[in-house]
C-alpha cells in the first residue's frame, strides 16, 4: 500500500469508523445517566462503554499506524515489521496507561549493526529524537559500537 493510500484510509477511518463509535458512546452514556435505567442494565451499558473506548483506542491507534508506517522507518525496511512493532510498541504504551501505575517509563532499543550512531552532517533524525525527548522532560541515552547501536529513552509518566 502506497504512503498516499496510507494517508487516505487513516482519514477514512477517522472521519468514519473513529467518528461513528464515538457518537454510540456519547447515546450509550445518555441512556447511562437516564432517570430509570435499572442498575443491572446500567452496569451492561457501562461495560458497553468500556469496551467502546477500548475499541476507539484501537481504531485511533491503527490510525496512527497508518499516517506515520512511512515515517518512522526506512522505506526499505519491510512494512510489515515496521507495522508489527509499531502495533507492539503501541500496545505497550497503552498496557502501561492501563495498568501499571507507573511514574516514568524507560524504552529501550538494541541493533547489532556497525555502531557510529551520533551527529553526521544531514543526518536529523537523532538530533530531533533528543529535542522530542527534552520536550517531555525526558533523558536519552546513546550508546553505539563497532558491534551496534543501544538508544534508551527514558520520560516521566502521567497516567490516564
Amino acid at each position: 500500500m502506497s504512503a498516499n493510500e496510507r494517508v487516505r484510509l487513516a482519514q477514512e477511518l477517522h472521519d468514519g469508523i473513529a467518528q461513528d463509535l464515538i457518537g454510540l458512546g456519547y447515546c450509550i452514556d445518555a441512556l447511562v445517566g437516564m432517570p430509570g435505567t435499572p442498575n443491572d442494565i446500567r452496569a451492561e451499558l457501562r461495560t458497553l462503554r468500556f469496551a467502546m473506548t477500548d475499541l476507539v483506542e484501537k481504531v485511533r491507534a491503527e490510525i496512527f499506524a497508518l499516517r506515520s508506517s512511512t515515517e518512522l522507518m526506512p522505506r526499505h525496511y519491510k512494512s510489515s515489521t515496521n507495522y508489527e512493532l509499531q502495533k507492539i510498541f503501541a500496545e505497550l504504551l497503552r498496557n502501561v496507561q492501563e495498568h501499571s501505575q507507573a511514574t516514568s517509563i524507560t524504552m529501550s532499543l538494541h541493533d547489532n549493526g556497525v555502531g557510529g550512531a551520533g551527529e553526521k552532517e544531514g543526518h536529523h533524525g537523532l538530533v530531533g529524537i533528543g529535542e522530542r525527548v527534552r520536550g517531555l522532560d525526558g533523558a536519552l541515552d546513546i550508546e553505539s559500537s563497532e558491534s551496534g547501536t543501544q538508544v534508551s529513552i527514558t520520560v516521566p509518566w502521567v497516567g490516564p
